[in-house]
This record gives structure tokens, sequence and C-alpha cells, in this order.
């Protein structure tokens, strides 16, 4: 089980990536949302904000109110973000559930 500082500092590889990705995949995705990142088997969450193809305002705990919540475990989270995992696998076999409106969800897959 990875901790709660090793899915810290994922998210923020992730955020690092798409920052970098930002200006090509901005003209692509016009999403701006809340995002909320629950992790089931450390009872956490972290939240921030999906903006111009970047994920901003990363912080620690939950958003109940989150236009896009994704939840996983520990373990699927740090392998998502480090390539290891494949999100369309993932979600079917239900280790990661996405909740978002079917158009978000179309955007997120060109953010990934």
């Amino acid at each position: 089980m990875a901790s709660v500082d090793e899915c810290r500092q994922a998210l923020q590889e992730l955020a690092a990536r798409l920052d970098r990705n930002a200006e090509t995949v901005r003209e692509r995705v016009d999403l701006d949302r809340t995002l909320a990142c629950r992790i089931t088997d450390l009872d956490t969450a972290f939240h921030g904000r999906l903006t111009g193809g970047r994920l901003i305002d990363l912080t620690d705990g939950d958003d109940p109110k989150a236009k896009i919540a994704l939840s996983t475990s520990s373990d699927d989270l740090v392998a998502l973000v480090r390539g290891d995992l494949d999100i369309g696998r993932a979600v079917a076999s239900r280790r990661v559930s996405i909740k978002a409106n079917p158009f978000d969800l179309m955007k997120l897959r060109k953010l990934l």
C-alpha cells in the first residue's frame, strides 16, 4: 500500500506533466472543473481544479461538490500516474471509479 505522501507526490507529478503539455492540449480541451481524488484504502482525499489543460490548486482534503470525482486505491493511483496501469482497463475492471458527466469524461480522456 502506498502512503499518503506517495499519493500526494504522484498527483504532483501528474500536475507537472499536464503543465508541460498544457499549451498543446489547451486548444483541444476546454475544461474548467473542480476535481476530487479519493484514496479508498487510506481514507484520504485530495482536490484541485482542472483548467486550461492544467491541474492547479492541488491540496489535501475532499471536495464533496467536485464536478469530477476519481476514487481508487493508493497503489492504483501511483500505477496510473507512472503509466503502469491503463486508465481504460482500470475503469473497466472497477479498480478506478470516475464520476463526471459524459462530456467531461470525453474531454478528460484527451488530457490523459
